[in-house]
């Protein structure tokens, strides 16, 4: 099942002549692995926020007591 906006675009790329559609569909692939990664790099850093938040503030404590 395909929402109406995936349908619009099979539709778009059919018109298109067959090296082009390969080219589209090359795109289309390198968008989509961005954009899984990108999903994956947010996921795993609201995994790890606030460990990240602990570690800086720890950090931040640790530097301010080590000035005069």
């Amino acid at each position: 099942m395909s929402s109406p906006a995936i349908a619009t675009v099979i539709k778009m790329m059919e018109s298109l002549s067959e090296d082009v559609q390969e080219r589209v569909a090359e795109h289309l692939r390198e968008y989509l692995e961005d954009l899984q990664d990108e999903f994956k790099w947010n996921k795993s850093f609201n995994k790890t926020q606030q460990q990240l938040i602990a570690s800086a503030q720890s950090a931040k404590r640790e530097i301010s007591q080590r000035l005069p």
